[in-house]
């Protein structure tokens, strides 16, 4: 026990930092966002019509960005929504720099009658590694 009251502070933050790691495998699957690998993405993309959305920044976007994907910054995606409409009954495909803001973006749409929509797990990074095609 006082070993526990002397080190209480490092055993906090190895706790939380636990739990962060554990919520950044798991956080999706708990909030029902499927994610999708950047092969399953080109499959969407490719055969289903699948539309790109980009939830980073605009300055992100220019400096690289998937070919015919379109842009609503995360912070604007609420106020934007009415753009996506025509899209709802096709799978979306949302990309961020590394699947984090996506995933938030992908939440949302959920709750606004998006049903088939994908996080492309590890972002633009992922995609990038794979040397996979982009448009500046």
């Amino acid at each position: 026990m006082q070993f526990i009251n002397d080190n209480i502070l490092q055993i906090t933050i190895a706790l939380f930092s636990g739990l962060m790691l554990l919520w950044s495998f798991f956080g999706n699957r708990i909030r029902g966002v499927k994610e999708v690998d950047t092969a399953g993405a080109l499959q969407l993309i490719n055969h289903k019509n699948a539309l790109v959305l980009d939830v980073r920044e605009s300055g992100d976007y220019d400096a690289g960005h998937i070919l015919n994907s379109r842009l609503i910054p995360l912070d604007k995606l609420k106020e934007r929504m009415g753009e996506l409409e025509k899209h709802k009954d096709q799978p979306i495909v949302v990309v961020c720099r590394s699947g984090n803001r996506s995933g938030t973006a992908c939440n949302l749409l959920g709750k606004q009658g998006f049903g088939q929509v994908y996080n492309l797990a590890g972002g633009m990074l992922a995609w990038q590694k794979l040397n996979l095609p982009l448009k500046r």
